[in-house]
């Protein structure tokens, strides 16, 4: 029988892969990792990682019939997300902390388990599947049947050896019918509610930086593209690029954020079109697919966890990676993660540059 050890949040999706593993005949080992401290976790009702979560989820593996374990990742979880996150914005880009905390923590800490106990898969609650492409000659992260729940986005960082060794049980399953399987099986949290947000800062990012930064955001000078003043900004960490609402100016054009300048504590404002981009450079790359074999392929990019994605094609110039996109347009910004997918494979992807 092989051993599995089941990422368990408290969630539904992942008290529903553990049953779903023990069903098929695995020996599963259910673990919770803790992120926050203590005072974190207790004003922390609104995303996971909250004291319910970790309750839930052991609840979850009473009734499943598996152990339970919760391992302490607090150190690393500030070190690799959340000092991440502060520094992301106090250089003007738009940090993704999910898709780190997936590479750095939560996938690494559940490897690191499973071959000290002896185990030979992991998995999580991921709406994700692996999958053999024949074409590339390997295994490849693929879409979930749910494209609306889709997560291949957040995973896109894992290696070949890693895939090779998870399960993603709800590879094929709907969200309604994850939770009446659950609803079936007596676990008690069938109905709650997805977790939303930063889970480090479940008031919002903003707050988190103000509580974080204090007197280091400083109020500075909006800048149009001429370098004319058209007002004043609260603090250049608490926007991001393509920014419209909350600007508090009174203008009678509308005004996105084009470019933040930390140094200067400035922000250049411009038009929408201004905000467009037809080439983008990709750094902290991560491909699973050589280069070579991804050039003459159209490739769609995901700039963010919500997007449809847009075509266009990888090019490398000077020892530098670039996307091109076949039209010009305004969803990427400086710092976000850009995932590529050929089909419904993931192929790679990076940090976005200019």
């Amino acid at each position: 029988m092989d051993k599995v050890i089941v990422g368990m949040s408290g969630g539904i999706d992942s008290s529903v892969a553990a049953l779903l593993l023990k069903n098929q005949g695995y020996d599963v080992i259910g673990v919770t990792l803790k992120h926050l401290g203590e005072s974190e976790r207790e004003t922390n009702t609104k995303t996971c990682c909250s004291l319910d979560d970790i309750y839930d989820a052991k609840r979850a593996c009473q009734i499943i019939g598996i152990p339970h374990y919760v391992i302490d990742a607090v150190e690393e979880f500030k070190k690799e997300v959340i000092d991440y996150f502060i520094e992301s914005y106090n250089k003007g880009i738009t940090p993704s902390p999910c898709i780190i905390c997936d590479e750095k923590i939560k996938i690494k800490k559940l490897i690191e388990l499973a071959d000290k106990v002896g185990a030979k898969y992991i998995s999580t609650g991921h709406y994700s599947k692996v999958e053999y492409s024949c074409e590339f000659n390997q295994r490849l992260l693929k879409k979930a049947k749910s494209i609306n729940k889709d997560q291949t986005y957040m995973l896109y960082r894992l290696g070949e050896k890693t895939l090779e060794r998870m399960l993603f049980p709800l590879a094929e399953f709907e969200k309604e019918k994850v939770r009446e399987i659950a609803k079936e099986n007596g676990i008690e949290t069938y109905n709650k509610k997805d977790s939303q947000g930063i889970c480090f800062a479940p008031e919002g990012y903003i707050e988190f930086l103000k509580s974080q930064l204090g007197d280091k955001i400083e109020k500075g000078k909006f800048l149009d593209k001429n370098n004319n003043e058209v007002g004043e900004h609260e603090g250049y960490q608490i926007y991001t690029i393509g920014q419209r609402r909350g600007l508090k100016l009174k203008k009678p054009e509308p005004y996105f954020i084009t470019n933040i300048k930390p140094k200067e504590n400035e922000i250049i404002l411009g038009t929408f079109e201004e905000l467009k981009r037809e080439k983008i450079e990709i750094i902290n790359t991560k491909f699973l697919v050589t280069l070579t074999n991804l050039m003459d392929k159209k490739l769609i990019a995901k700039a963010r966890f919500s997007s449809k994605g847009l075509e266009g094609s990888i090019k490398e110039e000077d020892g530098k990676v670039y996307f091109v996109y076949d039209e010009k347009n305004a969803e990427v910004a400086k710092g976000q993660h850009v995932v590529l997918y050929y089909e419904d494979y993931v192929v790679g992807g990076g940090e976005i540059s200019f």
